[in-house]
């Protein structure tokens, strides 16, 4: 039998009130084979107890969350050149990895051989180099990541490998050079790449497979 509240009091018993504002389940456990009504007040639910189709969930306020890499390119060198023993930045015969190869995000930008970072953020930047000769012993083969944070008004060394190559028939020598880069600025902090060996030597480049080249990885906000 329905029961028809009116008035101001309703029904009240124990640990338990139903009146025009509500029920109010003081004592022991309300249960109810539905709900209906919004649900905007509802705390404490445990996640296991989700279920069916929920709704989209903005995460707009959501904090602590990182949207893991949203950056990563890799480029290389795709002519052969001969160096002596120093050398300037490599300017030329750049092109962005297409052998299997799938950027993420925008990409860096490359003009002369300076690279431009496209956001902000922590990079990791490696530069890896081939280098090879025939019958001549070369005690250092170098491959040497410069950085600059004024637009290469002025630059520095931010790491550098070292390789060498024995007294051999044919030999050669892969030089690598790693660094986390901090890129607070994308108009002033820059980096490009040299070589240097003790004499003459032939860089190994390739336009189908990576052997002199560079590789960028966007880890996380500044």
């Amino acid at each position: 039998m329905a029961i028809t509240i009116s008035g101001t009091n309703g029904i009240v018993g124990a640990g338990f009130t139903v009146d025009a504002s509500g029920v109010s389940v003081t004592a022991g456990v309300g249960t109810f084979t539905s709900y209906q009504g919004s649900a905007a007040s509802l705390t404490s639910i445990p996640a296991a107890n989700l279920t069916g189709t929920l709704p989209a969930i903005s995460g707009a306020n959501l904090t602590g969350i990182t949207a893991g890499i949203t950056q990563a390119d890799q480029w290389r060198i795709n002519t052969n050149f001969t160096s002596a023993n120093t050398s300037p930045h490599i300017s030329s015969n750049w092109e962005r990895n297409d052998t299997s190869f799938s950027v993420i995000g925008s990409g860096m930008s490359e003009s002369s051989g300076i690279f431009t970072f496209p956001e902000t953020g922590i990079y990791q930047v490696d530069w890896s180099a081939m280098g090879s000769t025939s019958s001549t012993q070369v005690r250092y083969v170098v491959a040497e990541i410069l950085y600059t944070t004024n637009n290469f008004t002025s630059s520095s060394n931010i790491a550098f490998g070292n390789g060498s190559i024995s007294n051999d028939a044919t030999a050669n020598a892969q030089s690598s050079a790693s660094t986390i880069f901090d890129v607070t600025n994308t108009s002033t902090h820059k980096v490009k790449f040299t070589v240097t060996a003790e004499s003459a030597l032939t860089w190994e480049c390739n336009s189908t497979a990576n052997s002199t080249y560079a590789t960028f990885i966007r880890l996380g906000d500044t």
